[in-house]
């Protein structure tokens, strides 16, 4: 098992266990540099309040790159590494204008492609998945070149 999958179940197991103890979700927040940095800023500025009915929750530690709706029912994470199954020729879908890149072994994770930085989105089975990446469609393209 590679470190970076050990680390990505390790936070979502983190995210569900907490999900129901407490009001603050934990979320390894990632470390973009330069105009990732900046351009994920910017896209923390404009996420929604509200995403696919659930009210957008506090994380720890506190990042300018991590996004939680739901008490961790939906998770955002600006600037993380591009995905490491994904193929150069890889088809991937597009949604309102962001290509979407979805590791058939992690049916529930989503990575936006193509932009400045790469935005992650964990979208528990209780949302609709489409919805949700419509919804986030237009803060990423405002914010993500």
């Amino acid at each position: 098992m590679s470190l970076r999958f050990a680390r990505w179940t390790g936070c979502a197991c983190t995210l569900l266990i907490l999900a129901g103890c407490s009001s603050t979700v934990r979320v390894d927040p990632p470390t973009p540099e330069g105009t990732a940095a900046a351009a994920c800023r910017a896209l923390g500025e404009r996420l929604p309040r509200k995403l696919d009915g659930v009210t957008r929750v506090e994380t720890t530690p506190a990042s300018p790159y991590v996004a939680v709706w739901g008490e961790a029912g939906i998770a955002l994470r600006c600037g993380v590494e591009r995905p490491a199954t994904m193929t150069a020729t890889e088809q991937v879908p597009e949604i309102d204008g962001v290509a979407w890149f979805s590791d058939p072994a992690r049916p529930l994770l989503f990575t936006s492609i193509g932009r400045a930085a790469y935005v992650e989105v964990t979208i528990s089975r209780q949302h609709t998945p489409e919805d949700v990446l419509v919804d986030l469609a237009a803060p990423i393209k405002a914010a993500l070149p």
